[in-house]
């Protein structure tokens, strides 16, 4: 069947300047153009937009959706198991979140009494979806979804006091990284070396396993990512460069 891209643009529940834009950025181009200008779509097509917005859901670029859509060893029935997992446990959040607002609503009510333990899990389920939505996309890219799903199990899992020994290290890392810089100290010294060990530390407690690799690469996404720059600059500005380069040295010694 083919459609015109109004009724494309009806059928996917996106708008007809989407579509367009799709097709400039050389993302989903119809199957033909006719004499006078219309846009017709088939088959592949209609198949090619709903990976896309399965990508675009999931918080993907678009340009990085292209390069996924359009590599040869793209497999669509692999993609949409992908797909399917990456929802399910996204739903199986979401319901988590709504059953812990619920007891939240009783609770203030003067019903059921929310335990420090079932708070604490509710903080817990918020710092993996707060993270998802800010990151998500591209961790994924970079480590795939076994590594990330494994990442946020750990923080499920987490005791009380684990977590507040995570939180103490990341406090202390970054009250190091300030010191460090503002003492205009080399990232490649005794005090980068022992600041890239803290961080290693640190990722401890959400990584299953570690690599020098993957840490001095997570350690480059700090300064080519201004969200993460942000974060660790908040205070003080240098303080992403300088975690990069002691990584990154830190890594190589291993």
């Amino acid at each position: 069947m083919e459609y015109a891209i109004k009724a494309l643009a009806e059928l996917a529940g996106v708008t007809t300047r989407t579509l367009r834009w799709y097709d400039r950025e050389g993302l989903l181009h119809p199957l033909r153009t006719t004499q006078a200008g219309y846009r017709i779509y088939g088959p592949e097509q209609v198949d090619r937009l709903q990976q896309i917005l399965f990508y675009r859901e999931l918080g993907f670029e678009l340009a990085d959706i292209r390069s996924m859509l359009d590599d040869p060893a793209f497999d669509r029935q692999t993609a949409l198991q992908s797909h399917l997992a990456a929802l399910e446990d996204r739903r199986a959040r979401l319901d988590a979140l709504i059953l812990t607002v619920h007891r939240t609503i009783e609770s203030t009510k003067g019903g059921h009494t929310m335990s420090d333990r079932e708070k604490f899990e509710a903080f817990k389920r918020d710092a993996i979806a707060e993270n998802e939505a800010k990151y998500g996309a591209e961790i994924r890219r970079k480590y795939g979804e076994a590594a990330v799903e494994g990442s946020n199990k750990l923080l499920e899992k987490m005791s009380r006091e684990e977590y507040d020994r995570m939180s103490a290290i990341g406090e202390a890392l970054q009250r190091r990284l300030e010191a460090a810089v503002t003492a205009g100290v080399s990232p490649e010294g005794e005090e980068g070396r022992a600041i890239a060990a803290l961080h290693r530390e640190w990722l401890s407690f959400t990584w299953p396993s570690y690599s020098p690799q993957a840490h001095a690469g997570l350690a480059e996404m700090y300064v080519a990512d201004e969200r993460f720059t942000a974060y660790y600059d908040k205070s003080v500005p240098g303080c992403a460069a300088f975690l990069c380069r002691a990584v990154a040295a830190y890594a190589a010694s291993l």
